[in-house]
C-alpha cells in the first residue's frame, strides 16, 4: 500500500477512533465526577464520620484523576503503558536544530523572521511527517531555528529525516490526462488491474495512476481518472481516487528542484490565486510542458478545452488547475479558492522549495537508539524504586504508625505526579525521571517538619488533637514557604530548558505541587481519623537527637575559613581545568557512543584517539555499562566521546581511523561484495517496470531498512553527472526499488515508543529500470559499501554549534541570577526584612561555588586511585548541572527557611535578633534539619549509584548540594543573618558619634 493511501485510510480510522473515544470519555468524566464522593459519603458514613465524607471524596476523586490515563488505555484495549509518553534519552529517538542560511537569504533579497520560520516549519512537518501518523514535533526556535523532535526513532528513520528537512521534496508538474487528447491511453489504462499503475512504450512509462491526496483535487470531470479499492489498517475496505498522469521522459520532468518560491496573491479579478517562480533550468521545462497544452481555441472543435496542470507531493495530486497560457520562469494558479485553500497549496509548493534554505548540517542534535534508550529508561527506574523503598522504610521505622500515614502520603504523591504527567501528555524524561526521584526526598521534609513540630506539642503533655492540629499549623508557614521558592526555581528552569531540562521542571513543579496536598490535605485527613476512631492516644516516634544545646555561632570563623578554603582549592581547579570544564551544549562540540565488539580498556582507548590528528586538542572519555554489564578490570564495549570538533563526519573518520585494526573491530553495519547483473527474468505487478532493467543481491552484516538502502543508493547516483552542469538522473527514487529478503529479529525497544520502526532485513533485492546504467548502479553499490565500511554506528549523538553554546550558557547564567533574585524579593517580602534575603542567597551562592568546584575537582580526582572507588568520572558543567544547581538552591532555600521561620518564632515581638535566639532556633529544628537531609542523601546517593550513565553527573552535584546545603543554613545563612541585622543596630550609634 503506498504512502497516500495510508495517510487516507489513517486519517479516516482516526476519525472513528475518536467518535467511538467519545461516549468513552464523557463515561469516565461522569464516573471521576460522582463516585468519589459516592464511595466517599459511604465510607464517611462505615467510619462514623460523615462529616468527613467531602474530604475523603475529594481525595479518592484525586486518585481516581490520577489513575484515568492508564484507565483509559486499558479501556481501548492498550497497554496501561501508552499513557506515558517517554522522552528521546528514554524511548530512544533525536532531537535536531537547524540553523536558517541568513546571509544566503539576504543574498536572495529573503527577510528572515518569526513569520518566515512558521512557514519552514509547515513545509518540513510535511517533508518528513506528510502522513501526520508519526509522534513528533516540529517547531521554530527563536528567529532563525527550527527543531525537529522524535522519539522513538532508530538510526534509519533519523537519517532518512535529516535527508528530507535539508534536500527538495518530492514535488512534480504534470498533465492530467484527458478525454480529448488521450482517449485511448485512458481506454488502455481503465484495463490495468487495480494493483498495477503504469502504462509503457519502448520501456519507458507513458502515464501512471495517481493518487489524490485526501480532501484536495475532487474534479474529475474529462479527465482519466478510477477508483479502487483499499484496507485501512484495520482492514475495512475502502475507495481511494486515482488521476492518471501524462509522463514525459525523466529529463524532461519538471519537479520542486526548480522551484524557487511560491506565494499567496491575487488574481486580476482580485480572487485568491497561487503565484510561484522556477529557476532558468526550471523554466525553460516549464515553458515546454505548459506550452505544449494551451488551450483550443473558442471557435475549435473542442470549443475552448483547457487542459489541466497536475501538482504533486510525493506521488499525490493536491491540485489540478487549469492552463490559461505558457508559463516560464513565473506563473499563477488560479481557481475558486478560498484563502484557506491557497495558503494550503502553498504550503505544498513550498515543500518542495523552502521558504529560506537551511544549513545542511544541523546545529545541535541529540540521537539515542531506543536499545540505549531502554537500558537508560531501565536503570532510572530501579533507581526510584530502590530510593523510594529505602525512604518509606526509614520513615516507617523512624515514625510508627505516623510513619505509615507519611509513607501513604508519598505514595498518592507519586501516584499524582506521574498520573498528572500522562493527563497532560507530558514528556517523561532521564532528568524528569531524577525530578520524580528529588520530589520523594523533598516531599518527605514536609512530614518531617509536621511530626517534629507534633512531638514538641507531645512534649508540653498536649494531647493527640490538639499535637495534630499546632503541628500542622505551626509548620504550614516553612512547608508553603519553601514549595514556593523551589517552584519559582523550577519555574525558571521550565523556561531557559531544552526538552531534556523541561521535563525535569515539569515533574519537580508537580510533585511540589502534589506534595503540598498530598502531606497537608490528605495527611491531616489521614491523622484526624485516626484520632477521632481513638485508635491510639499518642503518636511514638524514634528520636536520634534529643535536646540540644549547641552554640552554632561560635563557630562561623572556623566554618568561614573551611568554606573559603574549599572554595577557593574549587575554583583553582576550575581555572587549571579551563575549557576542559564545559560539556558540549556550554562549549560547542560533538558527543558520540560508540561501541567494540570486544572489551576494550580506558587507557588503550583514549591513547589511540589522542594520536588522531583531529583530536590532538583533548577529548573526554567515559566508560558506558549496558543492561547486566559491569565495570571491570578488562574495561567495556561501550564509550562516550566528547570533542570540541563539530563536524560529525571528522569525528566519525578519525574514530574509524583510531579502531582500523581486527582487535580493536568497531560494531558496525557493514555490506558484502554484490555482482549487479540484467534482468533477465519476466516481472508481473508492480515489478514490471524493471524489465530490461538490473538488480544486485545486497548483504548487510546487521539489519537495516527498506528505505534506507533507497536512499544510499539514490544519493550516489543522483551524483552522477551527465555533463559538468547536469546530473544524468532526475527522480532517482522512482527509477530504484530495494526490496527486503531476510527479516532481522526485531530489537526490543523501550517501553512506550511512539514511533514504530520500519521492518528491518539483513538481505536486499535492489532493481532498477533500463534508465539506469549497470555500471552506475555498480558503482554505487561501491560507494555505499565504502560509506558504511567507514561509519561506525553510534548510539548516542549530541552535537553543538559554537552559537548554540553560547546562547545556551547566557540563558543559564540568567536563569541563575534571576532565581536568586527572585528569592531576594519573595523572603523580603514574607519576613518583612530584605536582610532574610540577603543571609539566604549568600548561603546559596555558597552552594552553587562548592558544587561548581567539586565537579572539577572530582573530575581531576576521576583519573586517580579513588576514581574508581568513589565511582567519580570526568564531569563536566551542563544543562544537566544547571539543573541540578537550581534544584540545590531550592532545596537549601527550604532548610534555611525552616530555621528562618523558627527564628521569626522565637523573636516575637523583640526589636532585634539575637545570636541567642538564632542559637536557639538551629537547635529546635536541629532534628528536622538532619533527618531531612539523611533521607534526601539516601535518594541521591541511590540516583547515583544505580541511576545510570546519563544522570551520573546530575547525581554528584546533588549528593553535593544536600550536604554543603545543609551545612550552609546553620554555618552561613545565620551568621550572615546576625552580621547584617548587628551592622544596622550599630549605624544610629555610629552617626550619634559623628554628630557629637
Amino acid at each position: 500500500m503506498d504512502g497516500i493511501a495510508q495517510s487516507l485510510l489513517l486519517s479516516q480510522g482516526g476519525v472513528e477512533v475518536w467518535m467511538g473515544r467519545e461516549p468513552l470519555i464523557f463515561t469516565m468524566i461522569g464516573l471521576i465526577a460522582t463516585v468519589p464522593f459516592l464511595v466517599g459519603a459511604l465510607i464517611g458514613r462505615l467510619l462514623g464520620l460523615p462529616d468527613l465524607s467531602k474530604r475523603i471524596g475529594v481525595v479518592l476523586m484525586a486518585i481516581s484523576l490520577s489513575l484515568s490515563p492508564f484507565l483509559f488505555e486499558i479501556l481501548r484495549g492498550q497497554s496501561w503503558t501508552n499513557a506515558l509518553h517517554l522522552g528521546i534519552d528514554l524511548a530512544g529517538g533525536t532531537n535536531l536544530v537547524y540553523q536558517i542560511d541568513v546571509e544566503e537569504a539576504k543574498a536572495q533579497s529573503k527577510s528572515v523572521d518569526k513569520a518566515t520560520v512558521s512557514k519552514m516549519v509547515d513545509a518540513i512537518k510535511r517533508r518528513v511527517n506528510p502522513s501526520g501518523t508519526i509522534d513528533m514535533t516540529v517547531r521554530g526556535v527563536g528567529t532563525d531555528r527550527v527543531e525537529i523532535i522524535v522519539p522513538g526513532a532508530d538510526r534509519d528513520l533519523v537519517e532518512q529525516m535529516k535527508a528530507k528537512i535539508t534536500r527538495l521534496g518530492s514535488l512534480e508538474f504534470g498533465i492530467l490526462a484527458n478525454e480529448v487528447d488521450h482517449r485511448d491511453l485512458i481506454a488502455k489504462a481503465l484495463l490495468l488491474p487495480s494493483d498495477q499503475r503504469e502504462i509503457r512504450a519502448n520501456s519507458l512509462i507513458v502515464a501512471a495512476w495517481r493518487d489524490a491526496a485526501e480532501g484536495k483535487e475532487k474534479d474529475t470531470s474529462q479527465v482519466g481518472h478510477r477508483t479502487v479499492k483499499r484496507r485501512d489498517p484495520k482492514g475495512n475496505e475502502v475507495d481511494v481516487l486515482q488521476f492518471l498522469i501524462v509522463q514525459d521522459r525523466p529529463d524532461r520532468a519538471v519537479t520542486g528542484k526548480y522551484l524557487t518560491l511560491s506565494r499567496a496573491q491575487t488574481d486580476s479579478n482580485g480572487r485568491p490565486a497561487v503565484g510561484f517562480h522556477f529557476n532558468g533550468r526550471g523554466a525553460v521545462l516549464f515553458g515546454n510542458l505548459t506550452g505544449a497544452n494551451l488551450p483550443d481555441p473558442e471557435n475549435g472543435a473542442t470549443n475552448g478545452f483547457r487542459r489541466r496542470l497536475a501538482i504533486l507531493l510525493d506521488g499525490r495530486v493536491y491540485s489540478a488547475p487549469t492552463i490559461q497560457s505558457r508559463i516560464t520562469s513565473a506563473g499563477e494558479i488560479t481557481g475558486n479558492f478560498t484563502m484557506k485553500e491557497v495558503n494550503e497549496l502553498v504550503a505544498v509548493l513550498n515543500a518542495g522549495a523552502l521558504e529560506v534554505p537551511l544549513k545542511q548540517t544541523p546545529i545541535s542534535e541529540f540521537t539515542i537508539s531506543p536499545l540505549l534508550g531502554a537500558d537508560v529508561q531501565q536503570k532510572g527506574v530501579s533507581a526510584i524504586l530502590v530510593s523510594a523503598i529505602c525512604v518509606f522504610l526509614f520513615m516507617l521505622v523512624y515514625y510508627r504508625l505516623a510513619g505509615v500515614v507519611a509513607d501513604l502520603s508519598l505514595a498518592l504523591n507519586l501516584l499524582m505526579v506521574v498520573g498528572s504527567m500522562a493527563f497532560i501528555s507530558a514528556t517523561f524524561t532521564l532528568p524528569g525521571l531524577a525530578g520524580i526521584v528529588l520530589t520523594i526526598g523533598m516531599a518527605v521534609d514536609s512530614n518531617v517538619l509536621i511530626f517534629e513540630r507534633m512531638r514538641e506539642e507531645f512534649a508540653r503533655k498536649a494531647n493527640l488533637r490538639i499535637a495534630i492540629q499546632n503541628g500542622f499549623e505551626r509548620a504550614f508557614s516553612a512547608i508553603f514557604d519553601g514549595n514556593v521558592t523551589s517552584l519559582l526555581t523550577a519555574a525558571i528552569l521550565y523556561m531557559i530548558g531544552s526538552d531534556l531540562i523541561r521535563g525535569f521542571a515539569v515533574s519537580l513543579f508537580l510533585g511540589l505541587l502534589m506534595s503540598l496536598f498530598s502531606c497537608l490535605y490528605f495527611g491531616h485527613l489521614a491523622l484526624e481519623i485516626i484520632d477521632r476512631k481513638r485508635l491510639v492516644k499518642t503518636l511514638k516516634m524514634m528520636q536520634f537527637i534529643g535536646e540540644t544545646k549547641f552554640d552554632f555561632l561560635s563557630q562561623r570563623s572556623i566554618a568561614f575559613a573551611g568554606s573559603g578554603l574549599l572554595i577557593a582549592a574549587g575554583l583553582a581547579a576550575l581555572v587549571a581545568r579551563g575549557d576542559a570544564n564545559m560539556d558540549i551544549d556550554f562549549s560547542g562540540g560533538t558527543m558520540v557512543t560508540f561501541e567494540f565488539v570486544e572489551k576494550q580498556s580506558m587507557g588503550d582507548v583514549r591513547s589511540r584517539l589522542m594520536d588522531i590528528e583531529s583530536f590532538q586538542d583533548g577529548v573526554s572519555l567515559e566508560q558506558l555499562t549496558a543492561g547486566d554489564e559491569q565495570q571491570s578490570a578488562a574495561g567495556a564495549r561501550r564509550f562516550r566521546l566528547r570533542t570540541s570538533v563539530q563536524d560529525q563526519s571528522v569525528v566519525s573518520n578519525g574514530i574509524n581511523k583510531a579502531f582500523d585494526d581486527a582487535q580493536h573491530a568497531l560494531v558496525r553495519v557493514t555490506l558484502a561484495d554484490s555482482e549487479v547483473s540484467a534482468i533477465t527474468d519476466k516481472l508481473e505487478g508492480e515489478l514490471e517496470r524493471f524489465d530490461g532493467g538490473h538488480q544486485a543481491l545486497l548483504k548487510f552484516s546487521g539489519p537495516v531498512s527498506e528505505a534506507t538502502v533507497t536512499e544510499y543508493l539514490s544519493k550516489e547516483l543522483s551524483a552522477v553527472k551527465a555533463d559538468a552542469n547536469r546530473a544524468k538522473y532526475e527522480s532517482v527514487q522512482l527509477l530504484l526499488s530495494a526490496t527486503g529478503i531476510a527479516a532481522a529479529d526485531a530489537p526490543t525497544g523501550a517501553a512506550g515508543t511512539r514511533v514504530k520502526a520500519s521492518p528491518k532485513f539483513v538481505e536486499f533485492a535492489v532493481r532498477a529500470t533500463r534508465e539506469i546504467g549497470a555500471d552506475d548502479l555498480s558503482a554505487a553499490v561501491k560507494s555505499v559499501q565504502t560509506r558504511l565500511a567507514g561509519s561506525p554506528v553510534f548510539e548516542e549523538v549530541n552535537a553543538f554549534d559554537t552559537s548554540v553554546a553560547n546562547n545556551m550558557k547566557v540563558d543559564a547564567l540568567l536563569a541563575i541570577l534571576a532565581s536568586l533574585v527572585m528569592i531576594v524579593v519573595y523572603m523580603a517580602y514574607r519576613f518583612e526584612n530584605v536582610y532574610f534575603g540577603y543571609a539566604a542567597v549568600a548561603a546559596l551562592a555558597h552552594d552553587v561555588l562548592v558544587t561548581v568546584g567539586c565537579i572539577a575537582l572530582g573530575a581531576y580526582l576521576s583519573k586517580t586511585p579513588l576514581g574508581p572507588l568513589l565511582m567519580l568520572d570526568d564531569f563536566k558543567i551542563n544543562l544537566n548541572q544547571v539543573a541540578c544547581l537550581l534544584t540545590i538552591v531550592g532545596y537549601s532555600l527550604n532548610d534555611t527557611i525552616v530555621i528562618f521561620d523558627r527564628i521569626r518564632e522565637v523573636k516575637g515581638k523583640s526589636p532585634r535578633i539575637t545570636p541567642e535566639m538564632i542559637n536557639l532556633s538551629v537547635n529546635q529544628t536541629l532534628s528536622r534539619t538532619l533527618l531531612t537531609a539523611l533521607t534526601t542523601f539516601v535518594v541521591v546517593v541511590v540516583l547515583y549509584v544505580a541511576g545510570g550513565d546519563g544522570i551520573h553527573g546530575f547525581a554528584f552535584s546533588m549528593i553535593i548540594g544536600v550536604v554543603t546545603g545543609c551545612y550552609s543554613t546553620v554555618y552561613i545563612a545565620n551568621p550572615v543573618l546576625l552580621w547584617l541585622v548587628q551592622r544596622e543596630d550599630q549605624q544610629p550609634v555610629k552617626k550619634n558619634l559623628a554628630r557629637a
